[in-house]
């Protein structure tokens, strides 16, 4: 069963920046897919089992964003 989460990132302009922020997730181990909104500052990540936030909140904090925490 797949579970979703819905992070609140800030920081992102572009759709460069909305690739860098799907590639860093991406690359988390377990994660499923990924679908960043710019125009919301949101990114929906699917993944196997549970992932921590903080390992949510480093990856997109090392590509140059911040990380606001999951949204409700």
């Amino acid at each position: 069963m797949a579970i979703t989460k819905t992070l609140n990132v800030e920081g992102m302009s572009c759709k460069h920046c909305v690739m860098n922020v799907s590639k860093a997730l991406s690359a988390i181990p377990g994660v499923k897919k990924v679908d960043v909104n710019l125009d919301k500052g949101l990114a929906k990540v699917k993944m196997e089992s549970d992932i921590s936030d903080s390992v949510f909140g480093a990856a997109i904090t090392e590509a140059g964003y911040d990380f606001k925490g999951v949204a409700a």
